[in-house]
């Protein structure tokens, strides 16, 4: 049987011929009545209690379970941020190799074409200088030579005078030879 207080005030006890006292056993289940209300609120309070923790662990669980759901996200995330940074580093680091292969590449063609021109401009220059040598030779023999008088022909139409011998209006080299130092001369006009 569940005791209430209720039930324990009201409980009804038989009399016999040298029975209890009625007043000490009412006053005895006046206390008990009262203790037994006493420990049924305090039971209630301790289980309303009882169900708040429950409620607040049921909270603590979800939120521990979203923290470490958002905990496993981030180090999800973070492993692939961390692969997607060496990924792009890695795809920067051959950008920049065939960069600098490629201006390595430009850089030995350029030097290879300047090289070129180099040796074309050198073989121009021995060339020029060449001819500029045998120019100057050519004039140098032609100043030394002596000068030859040039017969001048009056045509049959025109009166037949006499023919006569004219020099030309140039004057005569020495007639000892010089020796013309051309190589000289064309570093001088260099």
């Amino acid at each position: 049987m569940k005791f209430s207080p209720y039930s324990i005030k009201n409980q009804e006890f038989n009399k016999t011929v040298r029975g209890y006292d009625k007043e000490e056993v009412r006053a005895f289940l006046e206390k008990l009545s009262d203790e037994v209300e006493s420990l049924q609120a305090e039971n209630e309070s301790l289980n309303k209690k009882v169900e708040e923790l429950n409620q607040q662990i049921k909270e603590f669980r979800r939120i521990e379970k979203n923290l470490q759901n958002t905990l496993l996200n981030a180090t999800e995330s973070s492993t692939k941020a961390v692969e997607s940074a060496k990924k792009q580093t890695a795809l920067l680091i051959k950008e920049a190799e065939l960069k600098s292969t490629q201006i390595v590449e430009k850089a030995k063609e350029e030097a290879d074409y300047i090289r070129e021109s180099v040796l074309k401009l050198r073989e121009e220059k021995r060339l020029l200088l060449a001819k500029l040598k045998s120019m100057i030779e050519t004039q140098a023999q032609l100043l030394e030579m002596d000068i030859i008088p040039i017969p001048i022909e009056e045509k049959e139409d025109e009166k037949p005078a006499v023919k006569e011998n004219i020099d030309l209006p140039v004057t005569k080299i020495k007639e000892e030879k010089t020796d013309l130092d051309i190589d000289n001369i064309v570093e001088k006009l260099l």
